[in-house]
This record gives C-alpha cells, sequence and structure tokens, in this order.
C-alpha cells in the first residue's frame, strides 16, 4: 500500500512500509485500547522471597520423574495460589455490567475461569481455563500446557479463548522484572510475574541471597479499592514464601 502524500513521514524520513492492524492483533489492539478507556485501573506491587517454591518445585520434579509423572509448574502453583487468593477476594473475579437504564452493576460469578497470557507467532493471546478453581495444582498444570499448546500450534478453539475472569501473565519468561500489565477487559483484574532472581534479602535480621520475583496486580476500582487489593496480593505472596503450608490448607 502506497504512502499517502497529505501524512508526511516524522523529519523528512520516506515511509518504507505500511502494515494493516488485522487478525490477532486487530483484536489486542481492540481490547486493550477498551480497557484503557473505561477502566479506572489502579496497580500495586510486591517483592516476594520465592526461595521455597523453587525448592518445592524442584522436590516435586524429582519425585514425579522417579514416578514417571509431570510435576506442576511454577506457574500452575502460583495459578493454585491466585485461585485461592479469589476465593477470599471474590470482587476480583467480578465484571462491571452497564444496565439498560445506565446504572452499572458489579456481577459475581460461580467459580472462576482464569486466563493464562500466552505469546504466540501471531500475537498475544489469552487461552481460559474454565472453572479452574475445581482443578488441583497437577490438573492445573496439564490443562495450562494443553491450552497453551494449541494457542501456538493454532488450533485452540474460540471458545477457549473468551469467557475468562480474571487472567495471570508471566512476563518473567520474556526477562522482565516488572510491568504495569493492562486489564483485559471485561475482566476486573490481572496478576503480572516477574523474572526470579536471586538478591540481597534479609532473613530473621540476617543478609542473604534469597530468589526473589515481583507480583504486580492491575485491578478496576470500581470493583474494589486499596486494601482488597493489597490483602489479595499479600496473601499470594505469602503463599509463594511459604508454598508447603498454603498448599496444605487449599
Amino acid at each position: 500500500m502506497s504512502a499517502s502524500p497529505s501524512l508526511p513521514a516524522p523529519g523528512g524520513l520516506e515511509i518504507r512500509e505500511r502494515v494493516a492492524v488485522t487478525g490477532i492483533r486487530k483484536a489486542v489492539a481492540t481490547t486493550l485500547s477498551r480497557s484503557r478507556r473505561e477502566i479506572p485501573e489502579a496497580t500495586v506491587w510486591q517483592d516476594v522471597d520465592a526461595t521455597e517454591l523453587l525448592a518445592l518445585r524442584a522436590r516435586l520434579k524429582r519425585q514425579a520423574e522417579a514416578e514417571g509423572s509431570s510435576a506442576p509448574s511454577l506457574l500452575a502453583l502460583i495459578g493454585r495460589f491466585v485461585l485461592a487468593g479469589l476465593s477470599r477476594h471474590p470482587e476480583l473475579a467480578t465484571r462491571v455490567d452497564t444496565r439498560e437504564d445506565g446504572e452499572q452493576e458489579i456481577v459475581h460469578f460461580d467459580g472462576v475461569n482464569l486466563g493464562l497470557a500466552a505469546q504466540t507467532d501471531t500475537g498475544l493471546v489469552v487461552p481460559v481455563v474454565r472453572h479452574a478453581e475445581r482443578l488441583s495444582a497437577r490438573e492445573l498444570h496439564g490443562e495450562i500446557g494443553r491450552l497453551v499448546g494449541a494457542a501456538r500450534d493454532g488450533s485452540i478453539s474460540g471458545k477457549e479463548l473468551t469467557g475468562g475472569t480474571f487472567t495471570v501473565n508471566n512476563y518473567g519468561v520474556f526477562g522482565s522484572d516488572g510491568a504495569t500489565p493492562i486489564i483485559n477487559h471485561p475482566e476486573v483484574a490481572i496478576l503480572g510475574i516477574g523474572r526470579i532472581l536471586d538478591r540481597p534479602w534479609a532473613v530473621d535480621g540476617e543478609l542473604t541471597v534469597r530468589s526473589i520475583t515481583t507480583l504486580t496486580l492491575a485491578f478496576d476500582h470500581r470493583v474494589c479499592d486499596g486494601g482488597t487489593a493489597g490483602g489479595f496480593l499479600d496473601f499470594v505472596a505469602r503463599c509463594v514464601e511459604d508454598p508447603t503450608t498454603a498448599l496444605a490448607d487449599l
């Protein structure tokens, strides 16, 4: 497509190419633009000691290898903590609906459809685990693997990409320490997970090296205030820091 002469390139540069915004990229742009327009978004974050979570994952992996099975991934374990947190703070898995008379309602659901942001060759997609609260960490791991695999090979169905009520975005796999994730409209919250790094950390008054990550929660201020958002984030953080105790209570 040729450049319009009425739209010269900035600073005298020549336009090399114009690429139409279509397909998944267009769908992502539409959803995220609507999110920014409609949602009064706020963000909270917390640095978290993931040392014990990594140790637990290593033990589960060794056990699974000995049994010829698979162990839950870190994402599946954190996903399970997220689901437990949402049972305590259900406002973060709701939607804001506008009635015909113009008034708004906060709509609560019986369960959680958990979205997992995944990068594919065609762009960012969010496969959805339906009624994720019914799954164990191991079952959640299997379903995440199935959906993300289908998304990346192009076999995922449209139904499996819709209907989410809360999203987890593990951008740490791309080397990012943190970010300000955009809520996946019409959801009202999203949790971001940064990469895990060895950092100096105080434990019982002594300085040591621990494996630290940053958890970030973006939330719709219409459905809750900072107390709820902070309470949810702190619950997930405490589960990450003491996962054995957390899993025993889930």
